[in-house]
């Protein structure tokens, strides 16, 4: 049976056996319990992961003709699999679980967000991003790719960069390098006033990265307050805690 690619969803799939194996070499590592696979595709992935000893595995994936690819290719597969989308997806088990995926480029902020709702439950993810998006997730205060995702991933997981993926090991190959993240949650969440405000706070500076902190958040904060030296740093130069800090502050 044969499949095609969809444009539209965004789907490049992974032909490289080498890269499969490291990506399924750092699931093994955290002894995942539950597993969910998001966006499974062809299964390059996904045919490692059913031979994972004691893993109860689900793996969510929108495209119908996937699906049934999928169930005649691999039939170990048959009730494992969740036909819809990641952003539109309930929790998929009652306990705690670890993702894994080849996340389709153009909903992978979007991705990183709804892992962002389920933080309380999700306990690891290993993940493949456009280069460019991995670098944003894990850039420090004072790098030039540290933007709203750094801030609002790192406020809750640990972050770390394992390793690249050339374009050759898929099918089609992207015009992007890829790389492939781990994030954990993190030892020490910054206190905060609420999860509402500091995303607020913080898409609210680097809307405006190149201006001084108190042009883009005047509304936020009393005239007093705005005159302290913090507020002539530019955003990307502000710590996740120092954000969190700020919260407290807001009006």
């Amino acid at each position: 049976m044969q499949y095609t690619l969809k444009k539209s969803l965004g789907q490049h799939f992974l032909k490289d056996e080498d890269i499969c194996k490291k990506i399924v070499d750092a699931v093994q590592k955290e002894n995942p319990k539950h597993l969910l696979e998001v966006g499974p595709g062809g299964g390059a992935l996904t045919k490692y992961l059913l031979q994972l000893k004691d893993v109860e595995l689900k793996a969510i994936e929108l495209d119908k003709e996937k699906i049934d690819y999928l169930t005649v290719t691999y039939p170990a597969i048959k009730g494992k699999l969740i036909h819809e989308s990641i952003l539109d997806a309930e929790l998929p088990f009652t306990e705690p679980f670890m993702i894994v995926g080849n996340f389709p480029y153009n909903i992978s902020s979007q991705i990183l967000f709804k892992i962002l709702d389920w933080k309380e439950e999700v306990n690891c993810m290993v993940g493949m991003f456009q280069k460019e998006v991995a670098q944003r997730i894990v850039a420090k205060e004072g790098n030039k790719s540290y933007g709203i995702l750094s801030v609002l991933v790192q406020a809750f997981f640990d972050t770390e960069y394992l390793f690249e993926v050339d374009e050759n090991s898929f099918t089609p190959p992207p015009k992007v390098k890829s790389a492939v993240i781990k994030l954990k949650p993190a030892k020490t969440v910054p206190a905060m006033v609420s999860e509402k405000k500091f995303r607020i706070l913080v898409k609210t500076a680097f809307n405006q990265r190149r201006k001084m902190l108190r042009n883009p958040l005047k509304e936020f904060f009393d005239p007093e307050f705005l005159k302290e030296e913090l507020f002539t740093k530019r955003p990307e130069q502000l710590t996740v805690k120092q954000f969190a800090d700020l919260t407290f502050r807001m009006k």
